[in-house]
């Protein structure tokens, strides 16, 4: 009978454990200052096809310009809200080109943020690093 009073005790132990726990860890936001990378100039890199590949863009409250392999490329720039905005290239070449992208600003740190982003209306999202130049 005692064995059975311990066991339970300590299963009770550890599940109020780990809830206390969960509750701690759900709780967290990693630190996002957002306003510090609405404007500037970044640089990203990502693998494309085993390839790495890097980008830089210049981004200001209305429009991005991007840099990928000597073509610049503008797109306007809709903030939602202070970390989540869309980008719309303003001369698309192909349909593709047509549809516009979701971002978010997921986390920040001094000179960089980690974002996610994906087609408007798609469930498929990717995440990078985009690192500030100045």
């Amino acid at each position: 009978m005692v064995i059975i009073y311990y066991f339970a005790t300590m299963f009770k132990t550890r599940i109020l454990g780990l809830i206390l726990l969960g509750v701690v860890t759900a709780c967290y936001n990693p630190p996002r200052n957002c306003g510090a990378f609405k404007e500037g100039e970044f640089r990203f890199t990502t693998t494309i096809e085993g390839s790495e590949q890097t980008t830089t863009f210049v981004r200001t409250m209305a429009t991005e310009i991007d840099f990928f392999e000597g073509k610049a490329d503008t797109s306007s720039v809709r903030w939602i809200n202070d970390c989540e905005y869309i980008v719309k290239k303003l001369n698309p070449q192909t349909p593709s080109e047509q549809k516009s992208i979701h971002m978010k600003i997921l986390s920040t740190t001094d000179s960089s943020y980690t974002f996610e982003y994906g087609l408007v209306g798609s469930s498929k999202k990717s995440r990078g690093t985009a690192f500030k130049l100045n």
